[in-house]
């Protein structure tokens, strides 16, 4: 990758200015996706609530220290006795045992099962000395003090065993595993209050602008409400990083360079990426550190850019709306997905689906096709260009991925759909 990256003396820093001249090459979106899926970055361990602890990732195995359960248990309401009792029991031919006791959850019973004999259980209570095995209520006649079995019930039935669901000393949660509701429950079932977590990313988001408002001012005259900032929060939080901040700078080097050196794991930046006269992003990021990539060949997103500040990521992310989500998706999502031990590809649910009419592209290129399903169960597209317009994200149900290698699909063509919803 060594002829993709731009060297960082203040000669190269301005021979590499692309602004007002377009990229000179574009890189593919398989170079920058193998590029990124070769960094790595340290995260610190931290101890925290099991309650806390959802979608967050395990620093270490997860060793239990005790048997689930740590005592015989009934699975079911009914009758602990002894099996061989019941044998050739029917309704035609009921066996009567007589009930000496009772256990119930929490409690139990210090009563002995004997021949002839039986205890009153309830489920998850213990199973009384002698018994070997829980006949069911429901097979079973009253007539107190006695029961009148009615069916046979086999040595060890509807009897939960010491160790069942955890042995002790095993391995129940890997490190590296993104805890699921039903982790925190087996965490608590061992009388875990507190994990050992990996750090989360930390990210820090910057839009850049001179026509930037603020979240919650109508746009006036020339310009423009944040839509940016927010929109990649929720792309954060979603892939489960941390956003640290979110800003809005002017079209200024001072304010963007010292944007670029505030403490954060990962900086999203979008706006100024591209070859204007205002875009001065990619050369400060040059000029910093080190300007991995920029120019994609992708439709949109095809100013996105790929650096390296302080041995800190810097994902340089188109200004235009749809742009932005796309290449959010496709790279900086891709990044800390794969770091909060997510499927790195896509968060989203795919279908297939026929295309109801063809979808055109340029062999070489990497299309973001939005689509919406049609009655018919078909799916059309609405937008394969119009980066800046964002209503046809809201208004499509999905997206195809043209890939590079392909001039686009015919109607009628099979195709996967990756479903916002």
């Amino acid at each position: 990758m060594d002829s993709q990256k731009i060297k960082c003396s203040d000669e190269s820093f301005i021979s590499d200015d692309v602004r007002m001249r377009g990229f000179k090459q574009r890189s593919t979106v398989e170079q920058l996706t193998h590029w990124l899926d070769q960094q790595s970055i340290d995260l610190a361990e931290e101890s925290i609530p099991i309650q806390d602890a959802y979608g967050r990732v395990l620093a270490q195995d997860i060793v239990s220290d005790i048997n689930i359960p740590s005592f015989a248990r009934s699975m079911m309401d009914g009758y602990a006795l002894i099996a061989s009792n019941t044998q050739g029991a029917s309704s035609y031919n009921q066996l009567q045992l007589q009930i000496i006791g009772k256990s119930m959850p929490g409690h139990g019973t210090h009563v002995k099962v004997t021949p002839g004999t039986a205890v009153k259980i309830m489920t998850g209570a213990p199973v009384p000395e002698g018994a070997n095995a829980i006949l069911p209520a429901e097979n079973v006649d009253m007539e107190e003090p006695f029961i009148l079995v009615m069916e046979s019930v086999a040595e060890g039935r509807n009897i939960g065993r010491i160790g069942e669901d955890i042995s002790l000393d095993s391995i129940i949660l890997k490190q590296g595993r993104s805890l699921r509701p039903q982790d925190i429950a087996m965490l608590a079932s061992i009388g875990k209050k507190d994990v050992v977590v990996r750090r989360r990313l930390k990210v820090s988001i910057v839009v850049t602008g001179n026509e930037i408002l603020p979240v919650g001012n109508k746009p006036q005259q020339y310009q423009i409400t944040n839509s940016n900032g927010p929109m990649l929060e929720a792309l954060s939080l979603r892939d489960n990083a941390t956003v640290i901040s979110s800003t809005i700078v002017a079209d200024d080097p001072e304010q963007i360079e010292q944007a670029m050196l505030d403490d954060y794991d990962i900086l999203l930046i979008t706006g100024g990426t591209s070859v204007g006269e205002e875009d001065l992003v990619p050369l400060l990021v040059a000029k910093l550190g080190e300007l991995v990539f920029h120019g994609v060949t992708m439709r949109p997103s095809r100013s996105t850019g790929i650096g390296v500040v302080d041995k800190k990521l810097v994902f340089l992310l188109p200004g235009n709306p749809v742009a932005c989500l796309c290449a959010y998706d496709f790279f900086a999502g891709r990044f800390i997905r794969q770091r909060s031990a997510k499927p790195r590809n896509w968060p989203y649910y795919s279908v297939q689906k026929k295309l109801k009419q063809k979808i055109s592209s340029h062999l070489g290129r990497t299309d973001y096709a939005r689509v919406r399903l049609t009655k018919d169960n078909t799916v059309e597209p609405i937008a394969i260009s119009g980066a800046a317009i964002l209503s046809s994200t809201t208004e499509a149900d999905g997206f195809i991925i043209v890939q590079a290698n392909s001039e686009g699909y015919a109607a009628g063509t099979d195709v996967d759909v990756f479903l916002y919803d």
